[in-house]
């Protein structure tokens, strides 16, 4: 959080964005169509692709316009002692539920592999039934693509994060949403490689992709996990050195 405050807010929100482009809806749902059977998908790929990018466009163009009037009396409210309690107490929720995140999923693989749970079939394994039926169309691939943006929002903290920064930047409206969408261009990014990859060189690549999507798929949980107590980490430290608050391990 530090280090993004010291480059360039281009190169702050183009960090954020490739982050953001490793979730679920951005990347691993868009993996599922580049390993099914056959021929690439590609029109229902690009369909999905400019569908989620689309949703988080609105979203986020809706958060500046409702944010952009208030960012300056929030910022102040976060300057004071109150506020930086207040981010003290956020960063241990954040860093606290990523632990519980990290529990949940290794009682469920304890389970798993003593043969008291089956694995879930889950959220993500029925979108993905849903978007490669041969029998499904346009509006069902677009349902699923704004599924997964409603579903993963909340959790999208460097979005949510680089909204903020937009929000509180001192560039004027045009340029917030220039930027808005060349964020939610490069968010995609990843997928789109890995489609022109999988287009041009099918057999080098289909291997890889399909051991990437089970990894994405098997690891979900602890990445979540990772990511809050990452940034509630963050969070936390700054608030207890604003604080002049000397924490173990942090200091």
């Amino acid at each position: 959080m530090d280090f993004l405050d010291t480059v360039p807010l281009p190169a702050a929100l183009a960090l954020l964005a490739l982050l953001d482009g490793l979730s679920v809806g951005t990347l691993l749902i868009p993996l599922f169509f580049l390993i099914a059977p056959g021929r690439v998908r590609a029109g229902r790929i690009l369909l999905y692709l400019a569908t989620i990018t689309g949703f988080y466009l609105v979203i986020g163009v809706l958060f500046l316009l409702g944010l952009g009037s208030i960012i300056e009396l929030a910022a102040d409210a976060l300057a004071s002692d109150a506020g930086a309690w207040l981010l003290l107490v956020v960063g241990v929720a954040l860093f606290a539920s990523g632990l519980l995140v990290w529990a949940a999923d290794a009682r469920r693989r304890r389970l798993v592999a003593a043969g008291r749970a089956a694995p879930e079939a889950g959220r993500i394994v029925r979108w993905r039934e849903r978007v490669l039926d041969e029998r499904a169309n346009g509006g069902a691939v677009m349902g699923v693509a704004i599924a997964a943006g409603l579903v993963e929002i909340a959790g999208m903290l460097p979005y949510l994060l680089g909204m903020t920064m937009l929000a509180g930047s001192p560039l004027g409206a045009p340029a917030r949403v220039a930027y808005l969408a060349g964020y939610c261009a490069v968010m995609v990014l990843p997928a789109l490689v890995l489609l022109a990859a999988r287009i041009v060189a099918a057999p080098v690549v289909a291997g890889p992709l399909e051991r990437l999507a089970a990894w994405f798929q098997r690891t979900g949980a602890e990445n979540t996990s990772w990511i809050l107590c990452i940034v509630g980490f963050l969070v936390v430290r700054s608030a207890a050195q604003r604080l002049e608050i000397a924490l173990p391990i942090i200091g």
